[in-house]
């Protein structure tokens, strides 16, 4: 089986939400967690301190990481708001032009998913960035309707991974769906609103979920983790990623990345 790692950039700075209430609820629920005992104090005040350093993303770190870890992973960055997500246009063409200049693939992590006008200005939009490179898209927030996979496949998307499914990679035109399998969210808080897991027991949980994927034999096990929890001030996030490599690795998994996979699938060579 081959890992196809990705990233969501959902945050760029703090600041960006300061018409919203994201940031109050960020201090009320770390302040529960503190109190719960699922976080120590000192990444309370890590935390808290990131925000009056307006630093909300580990896009850089992340990159070197899997660069370290030869992961050919991929970026996938709003160029619309929406749904909590909040950045500018100009902090998102920042990072885009960024991570691809390292190397990466990065592709749009869509806000509009009812309109086909939408769905294909955020295309157009991303295209002006980088134009000439083939990009797929994550829905924020894996939203969709029963027309969106279509929209996609007519505004030209390589590839999309916003279902969350275990399931086989799969085509609706001329885009290639991959379901998403392995979500860091979900590892670890497993159904609860508030973290109370132990960095053994999200362990064994993602152990079972990769487990369930194998046995179908799926020949590509979709893993996303969020750049933001890259960072001491979510320890057990950053633990459990640097896990799932280690242990994707010494199972014999090998790592790629959507448009190889693509390419694989197309000739007939994925396994």
């Amino acid at each position: 089986m081959k890992v196809i790692v990705s990233h969501d950039v959902d945050h760029i700075t703090c600041f960006e939400h300061r018409k919203d209430l994201i940031l109050p609820k960020f201090f009320l629920r770390n302040l529960i967690e503190t109190f719960n005992g699922t976080i120590p104090f000192r990444e309370l005040m890590l935390r808290s301190g990131l925000v009056f350093q307006n630093q909300w993303q580990h896009i850089a770190e992340v990159m070197e990481f899997d660069r370290q870890q030869c992961i050919p992973s991929t970026f996938f960055v709003g160029v619309n708001q929406g749904s909590k997500l909040a950045y500018s246009l100009k902090n998102a063409a920042y990072w885009i032009k960024r991570i691809h200049e390292n190397g990466f693939d990065v592709g749009v992590h869509g806000i509009d998913y009812t309109t086909m006008d939408g769905v294909q200005k955020e295309f157009e939009t991303f295209r002006q960035i980088l134009p000439n490179v083939p990009f797929g898209i994550r829905m924020h927030y894996l939203r969709r309707n029963e027309d969106t996979l279509g929209f996609m496949e007519a505004a030209g998307y390589r590839f999309d991974t916003s279902i969350r499914v275990h399931e086989w990679p799969f085509k609706t035109g001329n885009l290639w769906e991959f379901p998403l399998h392995i979500m860091d969210g979900d590892m670890i808080n497993q159904g609860k609103r508030y973290g109370s897991k132990s960095l053994v027991q999200v362990q064994d949980f993602t152990r079972n979920e990769i487990e369930k994927v194998h046995q179908k034999n799926i020949p590509y096990l979709t893993l996303l983790f969020h750049d933001r929890y890259f960072h001491s001030s979510f320890s057990l996030w950053k633990a459990w990623y640097e896990w799932a490599v280690s242990y994707c690795r010494e199972n014999g998994f090998t790592f790629t990345n959507y448009l190889s996979a693509i390419h694989d699938l197309e000739s007939g060579i994925s396994n």
